[in-house]
C-alpha cells in the first residue's frame, strides 16, 4: 500500500506560492517602469515603435541571433505555403494526418543535424514529449527507467517537467556543470540520465566533451536543450552540442532546440539518437501527439530557413555575429566575454537597480531585459543582452556607451526604480 505521506507530499519540485510571493514584487516594479506589456510595431531599420506613446527603440533582447526572422527566403516560404496549400492549417493531430511539406521539413532538418529529426510546434512541447519517456526508459533499448539528474541551471521549460518525470523515476538536481556530482550518481545508480542546456539562457555552455566521456564510461543518457546555439553555431547550424559530437549521434542522446530563435522561424525540433524510438515518441509523447502541429506558413518559413542553412550565407551571418559579440566584449566586460555565444549578462545585484537601469536604457532608445528571481537567484539581478548578426555596429557602440554612462551614474545613486 502506498504511504499516505507519499501520496500527499507537495512542493518536492516546485512551489508556486513561494515563487509568486517572492518574485512578483520585482515583476510588478518592471511593469510599473514600462518594461513589460509593450505593444509595438516594427518600423524598419531594426526599430520598434511603442504604441502607447510612439517611443522608438532598438530591441537588444531578440533571440533571432542571425537575423533570419526577416530574411526574404523565410518570408517567401511562409507566403508560398499559403498559396500552395490553400489552407492555413490542418486542425488534426499530426499523428493521424499531416501536411506533406512537414515531411520535407523533417528531411531537411535531419540532413542538417545528421540525426532523425522531428518538428514540433515549440521547443517546450518537444521537451515535454521527450523527458517523461526518458525517465520511464522508453527511449532506450533496455526499456528500464532512468534516474533523472537535472542541472541546477536547466531552463524553466525543462524544470517544469520534473514532477512528471518523478512519477516515473527518481529526480535529482545537480549543481551547475558539476561533473563530480554526476559521476558519483553514475556510480550509485546503474541507469542515469542528465538533463541540461547546451548554451544557457543566462550565458555559458555545458561541458559537452566531458559529458560524452561519462556517457562512454557509464552509459549515461544525455538530454540537451540547445535552443540558444542552434543555427548560430556549427558548419550547418547544428548548434554547439551536435557540432561537438560524432557523425552518428549516440543512441543514448536526444537534443531538442527552438526553431524560433537563431533559426529565424518558429517551432521546435527533436534530434533522436536512436531512430527506432520514433514511433513510441510520436504515439506516447504527450503534447507532440495531441497538440496542434505547425501550421502551413510556419512550415514554409522553416523551409525558407533550411534553404539559408544550405547556402554560404549561413557562415557569413555566423561570422558577423561573432564580430558583433567581439565588439560588445571590447566595450563592456561580462562573465561571458569571449564565448562563441550571443548572450551577455551584465551583473547588477539588487532587483531595483537592474529594473531602474533597464528603464533608463529604454528611455535612451534600447530595450534590455532586467532579469531577476526566479530567472536568477534572489539578489543576483542583472541585464541580459542578446547580440545578433544584423545589429548595426554603430548601434552596439551607442548602446554600450549608454549602458556605461548609466551604470556610472547609478554608482552615484542617480539611477533607481521610479516611485
Amino acid at each position: 500500500m502506498t504511504d499516505l505521506n507519499e501520496q500527499t507530499a507537495t512542493h518536492r519540485f516546485r512551489n508556486n506560492a513561494r515563487a509568486v510571493d517572492v518574485g512578483n514584487p520585482a515583476w510588478q516594479a518592471a511593469a510599473d517602469n514600462y518594461l513589460l506589456d509593450n505593444s509595438v510595431r516594427y518600423v524598419g531599420n531594426d526599430r520598434l515603435e511603442r504604441q502607447r506613446d510612439g517611443h522608438r527603440f532598438i530591441n537588444m533582447v531578440s533571440c533571432s541571433y542571425l537575423g533570419l526572422h526577416s530574411h526574404p527566403w523565410v518570408l517567401e516560404g511562409a507566403r508560398t505555403a499559403i498559396d500552395s496549400e490553400q489552407t492555413f492549417a490542418l486542425p488534426v493531430s499530426r499523428l493521424r494526418i499531416r501536411f506533406s511539406m512537414l515531411d520535407e521539413l523533417e528531411a531537411g532538418l535531419s540532413a542538417l543535424y545528421r540525426a532523425r529529426s522531428v518538428a514540433a510546434i515549440s521547443a517546450s512541447v518537444a521537451s515535454a514529449a521527450v523527458l517523461p519517456l526518458i525517465s520511464s526508459g522508453h527511449l532506450t533499448d533496455d526499456g528500464e527507467p532512468r534516474v533523472m539528474v537535472f542541472d541546477k541551471h536547466s531552463h524553466f521549460s525543462l524544470n517544469y517537467i520534473k514532477p512528471i518525470c518523478a512519477d516515473e523515476a527518481p529526480v535529482f538536481t545537480c549543481p551547475h556543470n558539476d561533473l563530480n556530482y554526476l559521476e558519483d550518481m553514475c556510480k550509485k545508480h546503474k541507469r542515469v540520465a542528465y538533463v541540461a542546456d547546451g548554451a544557457y539562457s543566462l550565458g555559458g555552455v555545458a561541458p559537452v566533451k566531458e559529458l560524452m566521456e561519462l556517457q562512454d564510461r557509464y552509459g549515461l543518457f544525455l538530454f540537451f536543450d540547445d535552443s540558444h546555439s542552434l543555427a548560430m553555431y556549427g558548419a550547418r547550424g547544428e548548434g554547439i552540442v551536435r557540432s561537438m559530437m560524432p557523425e552518428e549521434l549516440n543512441p543514448l542522446t536526444v537534443i531538442v532546440g527552438s526553431l524560433g530563435k537563431g533559426f529565424g522561424a518558429t517551432g521546435g525540433v527533436i534530434m533522436l539518437g536512436n531512430e527506432k524510438h520514433h514511433d513510441v515518441l510520436m504515439r506516447f509523447g504527450g503534447p507532440l501527439a495531441w497538440s496542434q502541429p505547425q501550421n502551413g506558413p510556419t512550415i514554409g518559413g522553416c523551409l525558407g530557413s533550411v534553404r539559408v542553412h544550405n547556402s554560404p550565407e549561413l557562415a557569413q551571418r555566423q561570422q558577423q555575429l561573432r564580430q558583433n559579440a567581439a565588439l560588445f566584449d571590447s566595450l563592456i566586460s561580462t562573465p561571458q566575454a569571449g564565448l562563441n555565444t550571443a548572450i551577455r549578462l551584465i551583473e547588477i545585484g539588487a532587483e531595483s537597480k537592474a529594473i531602474g537601469l533597464s528603464s533608463r536604457i529604454l528611455e535612451c532608445g534600447f530595450y534590455t531585459s532586467a532579469v531577476f528571481f526566479p530567472v536568477t537567484a534572489k539578489g543576483q539581478a542583472g541585464l541580459r543582452i542578446m547580440l545578433r548578426a544584423d545589429n548595426d555596429p554603430e548601434d552596439i557602440r551607442s548602446f554600450c556607451k549608454t549602458v556605461n554612462e548609466l551604470v556610472a551614474a547609478q554608482s552615484h545613486n542617480l539611477v533607481g526604480v521610479s516611485p
